[in-house]
C-alpha cells in the first residue's frame, strides 16, 4: 500500500499530476452553475485533502533522504560524533539537549580557532 501512495504522490507532484488536479478543479466548477455545488464542495475538499497528503508524503521522503546523507558523512568523519545517528527518532527534549550541547561545542570550537 505504502508504495502505491509514494507513486501516487510522486505523480501528483510533477506537472503532469498538477495538470491533472487543475483539469479535474476547472470542470468541477464548470458545474457549478447546473446546480453541483455540492458535488463541487465535495470533489475539492477531497483534492485538498489530497494534494496535503502528498505534501506531507513527499516532506517525509526528502527528510528521510537528507537524514540519511548526513548519517553518512558522520559516519564518514571518523572524528565526529557518531551518537547523533539516529537523533530524529528520540524525543524532543533529548533532541534539543543534543543540540544545544552540540551548540556550545562548536560556540568553544570556534573561539578556540578566533584566538
Amino acid at each position: 500500500m505504502d508504495n502505491h501512495l509514494f507513486r501516487f504522490a510522486d505523480f501528483l507532484s510533477r506537472p503532469p499530476g498538477f495538470y491533472f488536479v487543475i483539469v479535474l478543479m476547472a470542470l468541477c466548477t464548470a458545474l457549478v452553475p447546473f446546480g453541483w455545488t455540492d458535488v463541487v464542495t465535495y470533489v475539492l475538499s477531497i483534492a485538498a485533502i489530497i494534494i496535503t497528503g502528498v505534501v506531507l508524503i513527499q516532506g517525509y521522503r526528502d527528510t528521510a533522504a537528507i537524514h540519511a546523507k548526513l548519517d553518512e558523512i558522520i559516519v564518514a568523519l571518523r572524528e565526529t560524533q557518531n551518537d547523533v545517528i539516529g537523533l530524529e527518532h528520540r524525543d524532543p527534549e533529548e533532541i534539543a539537549e543534543k543540540r544545544k550541547r552540540l551548540e556550545n561545542e562548536a560556540e568553544i570550537y570556534q573561539d578556540g580557532r578566533d584566538s
